[in-house]
């Protein structure tokens, strides 16, 4: 009888100790919000030019998180946006000389402020270069990066970002002097002797490393850490020929090309694809759904005919019930995401649709939608949104 009622109080004391330390396990686990941090070889070539940018290799693309919460209130508390970009890509994000920044990524850098904050000008555009940039969303230094970067398979796992809807489909490219024999019409096998430039610790000097080899072609390979060092060995002879992604090789030719030279831009088919979209920290449900439905819903208005100049219109006499919904109307599901119910009538009334987006910032450059992998689904492009219900 007495060894029973010692085993029973045994049992009791033992079930306190286990209840005990499981409680002190959980707190601890709480109150951690850091991550080992990752590494991931720079599979993500590209350039500063409006293409991939597409990082550096090794512990360039470490990174480490140390946020906890959604950055969704940490932004509305702050009401500023901090928005990561390249600052020279050329119609994509220009630092100008009054230090304003313009280009697509930086207007949708507003389109997000706008909906978040109802202020299109309450963005602090961040410069990043292509080392700094993942470390900057993982830290907390931008909340989101608008910084021509292309969605590959190791950065959305090894290195620990989320992406959002691509907003510009791209490839890469080759430009040379048309005076070097070089035409729209040339190809990897005319580069045979040719001194090839690009930046460095890129899979853009990956990509032709291997297309070369491929080919059976002998080049010469020249990489710098930034690409304006490369069109300055370009203009100055150094470099037969620069590659990068087609949108940044467009770009530079439009700003750059000397007077009375030609350059041209090959191959017709690029030899990548560089899907190019906002990227944002892994695992904030909230923010990624804001993110990614200000795009959407960029798209959905270019589909609908919902511009700057008619939002207003719209809101009160919308073309369907999807627009209504959008625009704030009955039905709305942006009070659901945590933002105002009239979010994306702000966006575009402030900033305006995809094809405002887009014509403003490449038509100038030459970047025309129609034909390309970035006209509307509806028109043979790739642009496409799913249905906001």
């Amino acid at each position: 009888m007495r060894k029973s009622i010692v085993i029973r109080v045994l049992a009791v004391l033992l079930g306190f100790a286990l209840l005990a330390t499981a409680c002190g396990d959980d707190d601890s686990t709480g109150e951690s919000t850091s991550e080992t941090p990752t590494t991931s070889e720079a599979d993500t070539g590209g350039s500063d030019t409006g293409g991939s940018d597409q990082g550096s290799t090794g512990s360039e693309d470490q990174v480490e998180a140390t946020q906890g919460g959604s950055l969704l209130d940490t932004v509305i508390e702050r009401g500023t946006l901090n928005c990561g970009v390249s600052g020279s890509a050329v119609a994509f994000s220009e630092t100008q000389p009054d230090g304003s920044v313009t280009g697509l990524d930086a207007d949708f850098c507003r389109y997000v402020a706008a909906a978040v904050l109802g202020d299109a000008s309450a963005v602090n555009f961040v410069a990043l270069t292509a080392a700094e940039r993942f470390t900057a969303v993982q830290t907390g230094e931008v909340d989101v990066l608008m910084r021509n970067t292309t969605w590959t398979q190791s950065r959305d796992t090894d290195v620990g970002m989320d992406f959002g809807p691509t907003t510009y489909y791209d490839g890469q490219q080759l430009m040379a002097r048309a005076s070097d024999g070089f035409s729209a019409s040339s190809d990897i096998p005319d580069l045979e002797g040719a001194t090839v430039c690009t930046n460095a610790g890129t899979t853009t000097e990956k990509n032709i490393a291997e297309a070369a080899a491929a080919a059976g072609v002998n080049i010469t390979l020249n990489t710098f850490e930034d690409y304006d060092i490369v069109m300055d060995n370009f203009l100055n002879g150094s470099c037969d020929v620069v590659t990068t992604d087609g949108s940044g090789l467009v770009g530079r030719k439009a700003k750059q090309q000397p007077e009375g030279e030609e350059w041209v831009i090959f191959p017709a088919t690029p030899i990548s694809k560089e899907p190019l979209g906002p990227t944002y920290r892994q695992n904030d449900s909230k923010w990624a759904d804001v993110i990614n439905w200000s795009v959407y819903s960029s798209i959905i208005f270019d589909e609908k005919g919902v511009t700057s100049a008619n939002a207003d219109d719209q809101k009160a006499n919308p073309v369907d019930a999807e627009v209504g919904r959008l625009l704030g109307g009955e039905g709305e599901l942006q009070t659901a995401m945590g933002l105002p119910a009239d979010a994306f009538y702000q966006a575009v009334k402030q900033v305006g649709n995809y094809d405002e987006i887009y014509t403003r910032n490449l038509g100038p450059v030459g970047l025309v939608r129609a034909g390309s992998a970035n006209a509307r689904w509806t028109e043979g492009g790739l642009i496409y949104a799913p249905p906001a219900r």
